[in-house]
């Protein structure tokens, strides 16, 4: 039952990943999006950065805390939303244009987290996951139409956020049986993408 459970919620993933494929370009950071439920949903898995920190959140949760797995992933999805929502409404963080070094910051921070395994106390920890869904979220705001319904767009950025974590955790608890060291491999690349993220956008 465990093992079918963590299967579709890997599955689910990967249909989040297909759609990834359909976007011809992260649009987020460079415009705006229609404020529609399925924008929303798309737009969490069009961009790397994006992509891979969620399904960090989640493997890291399946390693560090596996008796409470889902507590990083809800703690997100809240601050992502309400960043987004702080956003939306013009309340920003007062970033400037540091926006995008931060969110590829954030990537390489949760390849750390899967590098230290359950090592790291979850008073460091969490609050990581919180930072990095606030940047996060403050993205997902300052690329809706100004002035549109906050409702449709962040509904689809909540629901495909949470089964990338749903993946994460299943992914993460696979690697886990099949050789304890696979998640820290993992954070290491990771942490790696976001590196040359960082790197990228100098």
């Amino acid at each position: 039952m465990k093992t079918s459970c963590i299967q579709r919620n890997s599955l689910l993933a990967l249909v989040l990943l297909g759609v990834a494929g359909a976007a011809q370009a992260h649009v987020g950071h460079e415009g705006v999006h229609a404020a529609t439920f399925l924008s929303g949903l798309a737009h969490p898995v069009s961009g790397m950065d994006h992509l891979l920190a969620m399904v960090a959140v989640g493997v890291w949760s399946a390693v560090a805390m596996p008796q409470r797995r889902w507590q990083a992933p809800t703690l997100f999805v809240g601050v992502m939303a309400l960043g987004a929502l702080l956003a939306h409404t013009g309340l920003v963080l007062p970033l400037g244009g540091s926006l995008e070094w931060l969110i590829a910051g954030s990537v390489i921070l949760l390849g750390g987290l899967l590098v230290s395994g359950a090592a790291l106390p979850l008073v460091i920890g969490l609050p990581v996951v919180a930072a990095s869904a606030l940047l996060h979220g403050t993205a997902h705001g300052l690329e809706m139409v100004t002035g549109a319904s906050f409702l449709a767009y962040g509904a689809g950025f909540a629901l495909a956020t949470a089964l990338l974590h749903l993946g994460g955790v299943g992914l993460g608890a696979a690697l886990q049986r099949a050789r304890a060291a696979l998640p820290r491999l993992a954070g290491a690349l990771i942490g790696g993408a976001g590196l040359f993220m960082l790197v990228s956008r100098i």
